[in-house]
């Protein structure tokens, strides 16, 4: 992977050169934390380098919108997370651009842009190796010394869930990872991958919990509280619950095998238990007791902000905003919380339907477009069989919004949700793409029935290669 990075930085250099010189830069992102946090990244650099710069977020880069940036007649556009998808439609808008990203190049990418660095063209894997946010710290270290900025990378791959398939990061991720801990910016330890360790009591902690899912604890607060009290877990000193952080290392070994005994006993498969503990990365930085100390919380963070809206600021939040931005932020988690709890007791009282090679729902507009991937992936664990891709259909603007997610065994049997997206998603007048366990697209109205028959069809060819 040595090679791939020398690579990597190389092109990065090339598209450094070609941003040193302007006056002004537009940037490009997507509304995810991979996206937000390369936006802050890039902008940071460019800050450093004064460079004058202004950003936009965009839920999907089509045609149109590239038409809309070209007709403003920007110096430069730099996009972030993004950009790769729509190579020949970048070039032939008349767009001067740098494109940072780590999905899959549509097209010929060698023929096309000349300032493009991707994973992808030099033999990594963009859903694992390096995110979006990862890709754009490359290029930032070539404006300038940035290696301050390597928590932000690492909030983006988090957020991007490229640790999700070996349970730490691997690769060009790594390597980031340990630049950052080299200046002092970030730490890593073996903890228990629950969400809110900095910000929750211990019992919300396990309410909330959802990969792994845990059978008669998550959602039912009481079960929860009953819990921890059953193996003698006791409150703070103020008779208040205690967060994660503020246990001992004895406490936390005790709940950790006492809700592994309690999953084996409900039934739950040993493999999903064991994703109970991973690696987790700290902010050194960041005030403890808060999400941005912590990269899964701040991501999470970051992705509420830009799924309602808001990308701006989770923007400010990863410029240093502590203030209104964060309180904004804060607001908007909790929302967003609340909404994936809906949208799962939805799919869970709804079922999904099964097909040969995959199951889907249809949300229709009882779960918002920006959030329906999420709630896809999370409903594996509850409603869902993980033997088959799940595919979730929701209401957009201008169409249907598709969101695909598979498991690492099925990409392991074949499955390139990617692939089979931008194929299908095109036959029916759609678009769409992404990664090989991940993938999404906007398809026209009366479409969906075409659209879930052939990618059906072109799942079984692909699983049945292996």
């Amino acid at each position: 992977m040595s090679d791939c990075l020398h690579q990597m930085r190389i092109s990065a250099k090339k598209c450094a050169d070609t941003i040193q010189g302007k006056h002004e830069v537009k940037v490009v992102s997507h509304i995810d934390a991979d996206g937000i946090t390369s936006a802050a990244i890039i902008c940071k650099a460019l800050n450093r380098a004064d460079i004058e710069n202004s950003v936009s977020f965009v839920k999907q880069l089509d045609e149109n919108t590239i038409h809309k940036l070209a007709d403003q007649n920007p110096e430069l556009v730099i996009f972030t997370d993004m950009g790769s998808g729509m190579l020949e439609h970048i070039l032939s808008s008349g767009l001067q651009a740098v494109i940072s990203d780590h999905h899959r190049p549509r097209g010929d990418p060698e023929g096309l842009v000349k300032d493009h660095i991707n994973p992808h063209l030099f033999g990594a894997n963009g859903s694992t190796d390096v995110s979006g946010s990862g890709t754009t710290y490359l290029l930032a270290n070539e404006l300038g010394d940035n290696r301050d900025l390597a928590d932000l990378a690492i909030v983006g791959a988090i957020g991007d869930m490229q640790n999700r398939r070996n349970g730490h990061l691997v690769n060009i991720n790594r390597e980031i990872l340990e630049e950052g801990v080299s200046n002092r910016v970030l730490s890593f330890e073996k903890d228990v991958m629950l969400f809110g360790k900095q910000t929750r009591p211990i019992f919300k902690l396990l309410q909330y919990a959802s990969d792994p899912y845990i059978p008669g604890l998550t959602g039912n607060e009481d079960a929860c509280i009953d819990f921890l009290h059953r193996i003698g877990l006791r409150f703070g000193d103020d008779d208040r619950w205690r967060r994660w952080i503020d246990l001992e290392q004895g406490e936390k070994q005790r709940i950790v095998s006492a809700l592994m005994q309690h999953g084996l006993s409900s039934g739950q498969e040993s493999y999903k238990l064991e994703r109970l503990i991973g690696e987790v990365y700290i902010l050194l930085n960041e005030r403890e007791g808060t999400e941005m100390r912590d990269a899964t919380e701040y991501s999470t963070l970051l992705n509420a902000t830009g799924r309602y809206d808001f990308a701006e600021v989770g923007m400010a939040v990863c410029m240093g905003d502590r203030e209104d931005a964060y309180q904004k932020a804060s607001k908007l988690l909790i929302e967003h919380r609340s909404n994936l709890v809906n949208g799962l007791t939805f799919v869970k009282e709804k079922g999904v339907t099964k097909l040969n090679n995959l199951q889907y729902f249809d949300a229709g507009s009882n779960i918002k477009e920006t959030i329906i991937g999420i709630v896809a992936g999370m409903s594996t664990s509850v409603a869902a069989d993980r033997n088959y891709p799940i595919v979730a259909f929701a209401d957009a603007e201008g169409g249907v919004k598709v969101s695909a997610r598979g498991t690492q065994d099925l990409v392991r049997k074949g499955l390139n949700l990617s692939e089979a997206l931008a194929v299908v998603s095109a036959e029916v007048g759609g678009a769409g793409g992404g990664h090989d366990i991940a993938a999404g697209a906007t398809i026209p109205d009366k479409s969906k029935d075409e659209f879930i028959r052939k990618l059906d069809a072109i799942i079984g060819l692909q699983v049945a290669k292996k």
